[in-house]
C-alpha cells in the first residue's frame, strides 16, 4: 500500500512542478507588465512637467510675478493680478465650501444610515462627474446671465461646487477612520453629541479633514472652463469680486491661444506656476495624510 502511493506522488511530482512554474511565470509577467505600465506612466509626467518647465523658466522673473499685462509691442508684462484674482477666488470658494462640505461630511459619517443619506452620496457622487464647463454653465445662468454682469463671486462659486464633493466624501472618511471608542468615551464622561463631534471627533480628524481641504483647492486651482463664463478676466489690478477678474489658468489659455510669441511665452511661465501650486498642495496632502495615520496607530 505504502508503496503504491509512493509511485502515485512520484508520477505527479512533476505535472506538480509544471503547475508551479507556469505559475511563477504567470506571476513574473503579471508584475512585469505593471511595472512597464507604471514606467510610461512615470516617464510621461516627467516628460510634461520638464517640457514645461524648460519651457516656462525663462519667463519666470520678478516683473512677470508682480507686473500686470503689457498691450501688444510693449515688452515685459506679467501675470501679478492673476495670481492675487486666482488666491481671491479661490479663497472665495473654500470659505463657501468648507462648512457645507465638513457639515455634510459630519452628517454622513455619523448619522448616514437610511433613504436620505445615501441619495446625498448618490448627489456627491455624480456631481463629482460633471464636467467642469457644465459647472461653469450653470452659475453663469444663475449668477452672470440675470445681472448681466460677469464677477470672480460668480467664479467662486462655480469653484465651491466643484470641491464640495470631494470635501464631502473624504471628510466623511476622515471622521469615519476616528475609532468608535473615542466618540463613546466623551458621551461617557457627559458630553452632549454636539460637544463630543466638535471637540473630540474633529480635532481627531482634523489632520485627515486638512488633507481633503488641500486636495479640493488643488482640484480648482488649474480649472479655466468655468471662468470662461463667470469671472471673464481682467487686464487690470482688481480685488472686487462684483467685478470681472483676471485668474492665472485663464491668462494661461488667453495667451497660449494667441499668436504673440512674447504672449506664449508667459503663457507657459503661467503653466510652470500653476505646477508648481498643484505640486506643492499635493504634497502638503500627503504630509497631512501620513500624519493623520500616525496619529490614528499611535
Amino acid at each position: 500500500m505504502a508503496s503504491s502511493v509512493s509511485a502515485i506522488a512520484e508520477r505527479d511530482l512533476p505535472a506538480r512542478y509544471k503547475g508551479l512554474g507556469r505559475r511563477r511565470f504567470n506571476s513574473f509577467l503579471g508584475t512585469g507588465l505593471a511595472l512597464f505600465c507604471a514606467l510610461v506612466a512615470a516617464a510621461s509626467l516627467l516628460a510634461i512637467l520638464g517640457y514645461v518647465v524648460r519651457q516656462g523658466v525663462g519667463a519666470i522673473n520678478w516683473e512677470f510675478l508682480t507686473d500686470v499685462p503689457h498691450p501688444i509691442g510693449v515688452p515685459g508684462g506679467g501675470v501679478g493680478n492673476g495670481i492675487v484674482g486666482s488666491l481671491i477666488i479661490i479663497g472665495i470658494a473654500t470659505l463657501m465650501a468648507l462648512p457645507v462640505g465638513l457639515l455634510t461630511g459630519i452628517y454622513l459619517a455619523l448619522f448616514g444610515r437610511g433613504v436620505l443619506p445615501e441619495s446625498l452620496r448618490f448627489l456627491s457622487d455624480v456631481l463629482s462627474g460633471v464636467p467642469s464647463i457644465a459647472i461653469g454653465l450653470f452659475a453663469y445662468a444663475l449668477l452672470v446671465a440675470p445681472f448681466k454682469h460677469f464677477s470672480a463671486f460668480s467664479a467662486s462659486f462655480a469653484f465651491m461646487m466643484l470641491m464640495l464633493p470631494l470635501l464631502v466624501r473624504t471628510s466623511e472618511q476622515a471622521i469615519r477612520t476616528v475609532p468608535q471608542t473615542v466618540r463613546e468615551g466623551a458621551l461617557a464622561l457627559g458630553m452632549s453629541n454636539f460637544r463630543a463631534t466638535i471637540q473630540i471627533v474633529l480635532p481627531t480628524a482634523l489632520p485627515a479633514i486638512v488633507t481633503a481641504l488641500l486636495l479640493a483647492i488643488a482640484r480648482v486651482t488649474g480649472e479655466t472652463a468655468p471662468l470662461l463664463f463667470t469671472a471673464f478676466g481682467s487686464q487690470f489690478w482688481e480685488t472686487n469680486p462684483g467685478n470681472p477678474m483676471a485668474e492665472l489658468s485663464l491668462q494661461v489659455f488667453t495667451y497660449a491661444i494667441s499668436p504673440y510669441p512674447s504672449w506664449q511665452a508667459q503663457a507657459w511661465g503661467g503653466a510652470l506656476l500653476l505646477i508648481v501650486a498643484v505640486f506643492v498642495l499635493s504634497l502638503g496632502a500627503r504630509l497631512m495624510l501620513a500624519r493623520a495615520m500616525r496619529g490614528l496607530s499611535e
